[in-house]
């Protein structure tokens, strides 16, 4: 894992519909200073502060998706597929312009911003990259539903979920988690959901966008993609994927455990929030030392 802070070279640019607003949006992903984190700036709002940083006391909503939002109540949806190749591909800032409410879905998983942050390319900064070193293990529980941050020598990720259908049933991943790792067992995996859901998720106002092109979509134990799944256990790693864009909104990289226990975005915000609440329980730490002592 990279000692020191990355921008990304070039803007990454890219566009495409949300899954629950249905509009279609266009993103430039720019460099940023060092020690400025990922800011969101809505270019679409003029008549307020349009500028959103990300932080865990951002997050204001998690139904189906993670919203943040700034004083001014403007809000950007569903970053966190984003937020997870930020994270594992090493990009401590960047200013993240849409042109509207909701980030693009692209296929359901990050593989689409991993790609296009390869060809925009990184650039390292001359500042040591912060690291939030997890030192007394913090939980969020709910009902049966549990997400915990623990003590480890680098950044793991595991997960289980339990579905009542033979399309999913039980899975668990348990992994280490680096770039290489992300690229190899994570980006690619979808999100999904269920036929009979629908209606009442449009209802809502969500889903409006969701299509097979962007989602698993699961009927009783019948999967109805033609293409099936890219992995037998799709399902599972798309949670842990989305845990890891969940947690980078602590604004810098884990080095611990994260295990999810059918969580979801409302308990790994949870987590988070549990976090920041217990500074006891976690320190801000650099590699640049450690890399001294090694020379």
């Amino acid at each position: 894992m990279a000692a020191f802070q990355h921008t990304v070279r070039s803007p990454a640019l890219f566009a495409g519909i949300g899954v629950h607003t249905g509009e279609y949006t266009r993103v430039a992903v720019r460099p940023a200073a060092v020690g400025a984190g990922v800011v969101f700036v809505r270019t679409d709002v003029k008549d307020r502060d349009n500028v959103v940083p990300v932080s865990g006391e951002a997050v204001c909503k998690t139904q189906l998706g993670t919203v943040i939002a700034n004083d001014a109540g403007v809000t950007v949806s569903t970053i966190e597929h984003l937020m997870a190749a930020l994270a594992m591909l090493g990009v401590d800032n960047a200013v993240v312009e849409v042109d509207g409410p909701e980030m693009p879905i692209m296929d359901g998983s990050s593989l689409p911003f991993v790609r296009v942050l390869d060809r925009a390319g990184l650039r390292p900064q001359e500042a040591p990259r912060a690291f939030i070193e997890i030192l007394e293990t913090v939980e969020a529980v709910e009902g049966d539903k549990r997400a915990t941050l623990s003590p480890a020598d680098g950044f793991e990720v595991a997960f289980t979920i339990e579905f009542p259908t033979a399309a999913i049933g039980r899975q668990t991943v348990d992994l280490a988690m680096d770039e290489a790792a992300f690229r190899e067992e994570l980006a690619d995996c979808r999100t999904f959901g269920f036929l009979r859901d629908v209606e009442a998720l449009r209802a809502m106002g969500l889903a409006r966008g969701g299509t097979m092109e962007n989602c698993v979509v699961i009927d009783g134990d019948a999967i109805l993609n033609p293409e099936g799944l890219r992995r037998p256990d799709e399902f599972v790693r798309h949670k842990a994927l989305d845990a890891i864009g969940d947690l980078y909104v602590l604004g810098a990289p884990v080095l611990g455990r994260f295990e999810g226990v059918c969580a979801g975005h409302s308990l790994n915000n949870a987590l988070v929030r549990a976090l920041l609440a217990r500074p006891e329980a976690w320190r801000m730490t650099t590699l640049v030392e450690d890399l001294r002592e090694a020379v």
